[in-house]
């Protein structure tokens, strides 16, 4: 039991350490496109980061089951289209509203759960999804009641990544991590790589900051904070995941307020309070088992 007890201990430590470099990627991603495309951007963070892992971790991908490949092709396909609505929302809304409203996943993730696996959210969740929607409506929603194309795509995403999430829980349990994430990653880069040839312009002025943005987002974002996230993910479930990797929209505001140096309004606070106590308010009943769990 102690030593499960320390797995899981471990495992939300990743989590929280994968938050905290997520939350640099909403600045990385509006560095990234002073100079670059969405497809284009997806395209380098994901081609670089799985041929990085596929480099450093050669000798696992010598031989992948079918199984796995499937798998890959699936998840890389909802990365690609999930990280390219993110990119392209980021154009129309600041970094740190969309660190807020993406946070809601969390809320998402226990009734995807039920779509999916069956696993019906408890009355906290329930509570939380309402909250969430005020919350969104009080961050997003304009003087006529019409939300941004940047603050909706964002909720969008949300949706999107609470999907994988569950499906990662799902297929985790089984899988070669390593074999998993290259072809997850190579997958949503081909797709990437393919749209920017075809609906894009070629890059023509590349700025330092535009290329400090694309580094991070392969080495540090993609191939560093995906991997601890499918790795942690089999010593934990997607519901405790969900509220762990949501600190990221508390790092994405600090560091778009530090770096960026975007404002923090009055109509943010309150709309971020909404959904952040939402968040753990939809966590609360996974939360009482853990702890109890851990008591035994």
């Amino acid at each position: 039991m102690q030593w499960s007890k320390e797995k899981g201990f471990l495992a939300d430590m990743a989590l929280f350490l994968a938050a905290a470099i997520w939350g640099g990627g909403f600045v990385a991603g509006k560095w990234a496109l002073i100079s670059f495309t969405p497809f284009y951007i997806s395209a380098f963070r994901f081609l670089g980061s799985g041929i990085l892992l596929a480099v450093i971790f050669h000798k696992q991908l010598k031989q992948i089951p079918n199984n796995i490949k499937k798998a890959g092709v699936l998840i890389g396909s909802f990365l690609f289209l999930g990280q390219f609505i993110q990119v392209t929302a980021l154009q129309y809304t600041t970094a740190s509203k969309q660190a807020f409203i993406i946070a809601s996943y969390t809320v998402f993730v226990p009734f995807l759960s039920w779509m999916i696996l069956k696993k019906k959210p408890a009355y906290y969740a329930i509570i939380a999804g309402a909250m969430t929607l005020i919350g969104v409506g009080i961050l997003s929603l304009n003087g006529d009641f019409s939300i941004s194309i940047g603050d909706g795509l964002s909720l969008v995403y949300a949706i999107i990544f609470g999907l994988q999430i569950v499906l990662i829980g799902l297929f985790m349990q089984e899988m070669n991590v390593i074999q998993f994430t290259v072809i997850q990653f190579l997958t949503a880069g081909i797709l990437s790589a393919i749209c920017a040839v075809c609906f894009e312009q070629t890059p023509q002025e590349i700025s330092q900051q535009a290329v400090a943005g694309i580094f991070y987002l392969i080495v540090f974002n993609t191939t560093i904070a995906f991997t601890i996230q499918n790795i942690a993910q089999k010593y934990t479930s997607d519901t405790h995941t969900s509220i762990l990797l949501a600190m990221e929209s508390l790092f994405g505001v600090i560091f778009s307020v530090l770096l960026l140096k975007e404002s923090f309004t009055m109509k943010m606070v309150f709309g971020a309070a909404f959904i952040f106590c939402a968040v753990i308010l939809s966590k609360m009943e996974k939360i009482k088992r853990v702890d109890n769990h851990y008591m035994m």
